[in-house]
């Protein structure tokens, strides 16, 4: 019997249009199955809060064996999981080709789904993944106001960790009316001739996503800057809804397919007229490159998006190898503790952000392959935040240790959770906003 893992891990598509995947009967023989193996193994036990809790009540068991565990602890396990899929790319050695076919990811996301198809969700957590409708409304222009004023109230805090068990203590970020959709339209764009290279072809659409048009469009804005500054063509797409990312981690795989069915043909359209897709967010380009692929694995246009979208540093290093990066820098970065997301991680490209920073004299980066224990959703619920602050602990740790000039992380999420337990919040800056200023402009 060989480890799987001396070879290259290969993905199923998952199968969630068959009846038997909601069959919970035989979910829970899966679900013992790979238990037993993951209790035999603990490699992942320091990845995230779903291992160790599997473990400890195994251990804590009459037999000290799963057999003797509640089957009601499963569910404690699934909850615990947030997809991150570190466990399946870089510990398990039982992920296909081996026998053994683990996927522990994707039998934690059919549990969730079977437990939404049972309607057994809080409805806070349909709430806070229903990113669009909250960004649409809270960033009306006046209630946005009164939206952000009260994110920030200790009393309306407290009333929200009661009623919806939202941690007083989680970072909620700052709507905005002015959104990046809004901005880019009034923003007097250069004529740009675009060249192309061999995978790119110097025109890139920007999928904002909820966090980017809502939360951050001074982060869709420096990427803009930054496109623009490198003689490439920037355009938007048009009526776009949320990736997905937050509805397929709540198991509701049936809205993935609506937001689905309503991005793609416009992705299709811009690709069709020879634009590439870029996305400023590594969860959402990961739901187009590897989760909605492996969702609908026979629908072309699906597989025609996957490749065609790419993350921001993945794409100007693709540009540099044809030597078409601008590496005129004005200004140096110093000592950088980056924080690779695992969403990034996942997608297999290498550490770009780490080269391409690099690339500006006088700049070192010091990469921190741990995960912050964000994942979008989880470290906003009130009983999984200390956790999630645990989780984060050992990159915290080390961005201290290092005393850096600046902190930063591709997900914006990840560097405002890591950020609150750092004594300067200030020197906290997203990679794409550490280009801009590289450049100067």
């Amino acid at each position: 019997m060989r480890e799987g893992s001396l070879e290259a891990p290969t993905r199923h598509p998952l199968d969630w249009k068959n009846p038997d995947f909601y069959n919970e009967a035989n979910l829970f023989h899966e679900l013992d199955r790979v238990f037993d193996i993951c209790h035999g193994c603990r490699r992942c036990f320091n990845l995230c809060n779903a291992f160790p809790l599997l473990f400890d009540v195994i251990d804590e068991s009459e037999t000290m064996e799963l057999d003797s565990v509640d089957k009601k602890v499963y569910w404690d396990v699934v909850d615990n999981c947030y997809l991150c899929d570190m466990c399946f790319m870089s510990k398990c050695p039982y992920v296909p080709p081996h026998e053994w076919d683990l996927d522990f990811p994707h039998l934690m996301l059919r549990a969730k789904a079977v437990k939404y198809k049972k309607d057994e969700v809080k409805r806070r957590d349909k709430l806070i993944t229903s990113t669009d409708k909250l960004g649409k409304l809270a960033s009306i222009p006046i209630l946005v106001n009164v939206v952000n004023a009260a994110n920030k109230n200790s009393a309306v805090r407290r009333l929200l960790d009661s009623q919806l068990g939202i941690h007083p203590d989680a970072v909620i970020p700052d709507y905005h009316s002015d959104t990046a959709r809004k901005q880019f339209n009034k923003r007097e764009h250069a004529a740009i001739s675009p060249v192309t290279c061999d995978q790119t072809t110097g025109k890139v659409a920007i999928f904002t996503t909820c966090y980017g048009n809502y939360n951050r469009p001074d982060l869709v804005n420096d990427l803009v800057a930054v496109l623009e500054h490198n003689k490439v063509a920037v355009t938007m797409a048009t009526q776009e809804s949320c990736c997905g990312m937050p509805k397929l981690e709540l198991g509701d795989l049936e809205e993935v397919e609506r937001l689905k069915n309503n991005n793609i043909p416009q992705l299709i359209k811009l690709i069709n007229d020879g634009w590439d897709v870029i996305a400023p967010v590594p969860s959402c380009v990961l739901m187009f490159k590897q989760e909605l692929p492996l969702m609908f694995p026979d629908d072309a246009d699906v597989a025609k998006v996957r490749d065609a979208i790419f993350d921001p540093f993945e794409y100007l290093m693709l540009r540099h190898k044809a030597s078409l990066l601008e590496t005129n820098f004005k200004d140096a970065l110093g000592t950088v503790s980056y924080q690779v997301a695992c969403h990034l991680r996942v997608q297999n490209i290498g550490l770009k952000t780490k080269e391409l920073l690099e690339l500006i004299p006088n700049t070192s980066v010091n990469a921190i392959e741990r995960c912050s224990g964000h994942d979008g959703t989880y470290a906003l619920k009130s009983e999984f935040h200390e956790i999630s602050k645990k989780i984060a602990k050992p990159v915290i740790n080390r961005v201290k240790k290092a005393e850096a000039d600046v902190f930063s992380s591709d997900c914006p999420m990840a560097a405002d959770h890591i950020a609150e337990a750092l004594d300067d919040t200030a020197n906290v800056k997203n990679p794409i906003s550490l280009l801009r200023q590289a450049y100067g402009i």
